[in-house]
């Protein structure tokens, strides 16, 4: 088993599957979620109009299409309120919920972008604490899983998971 820090695109990554950071409608947006559409192709939304959305907190699968990866499992994070809305349990039921889909499509490699730091204002320490303690409790549970990929699209990100994975 493998967790890994990798700086880069996560469209580009050959793995069984990696995770959309994604919003409620599940029909594309910015960041990575634009980024994860607009590669995958126009059957990816196609596919998405179909799943009804998605509750913060919750995870949907779909297929990868243009991808090189198998599968796309989109998550949608909290938006931060200063942390009184439950804002770290949802985060973790993020991550839960993928590595639980995760588990039942038998994926043996998977990427996971920062779930919530980007616009939606997630302190990137805490949540890559969060990101972590997710992971190594799915890598314990999941013999199936044997890779973990976290993607940090900047210095901030990279410096969150060195600092979570020398606590953890």
């Amino acid at each position: 088993m493998t967790l890994e820090l990798v700086d880069g695109d996560i469209t580009a990554l050959k793995v069984d599957a990696i995770v959309n950071a994604a919003n409620n409608s599940l029909l594309g947006g910015g960041g990575v979620d634009g980024a994860i559409h607009r590669a995958a192709g126009p059957e990816l939304l196609d596919e998405c109009r179909g799943l009804g959305g998605c509750a913060t907190g919750g995870a949907k699968i779909t297929k990868a299409y243009n991808l090189p990866c198998r599968f796309v499992i989109h998550t949608v994070g909290p938006i931060w309120h200063g942390g009184q809305a439950g804002e770290e349990r949802l985060l973790a039921s993020c991550y839960q919920r993928c590595f639980a889909l995760a588990a039942s499509h038998q994926i043996a490699s998977i990427a996971l972008p920062a779930i919530s730091t980007g616009v939606y204002g997630f302190p990137k320490e805490l949540a890559a604490r969060i990101a972590v303690a997710e992971t190594r409790q799915a890598l314990a549970a999941d013999p199936t899983l044997q890779r973990v990929i976290f993607i940090c699209f900047n210095a901030e990100s990279r410096r969150a998971y060195e600092l979570a994975l020398a606590d953890s």
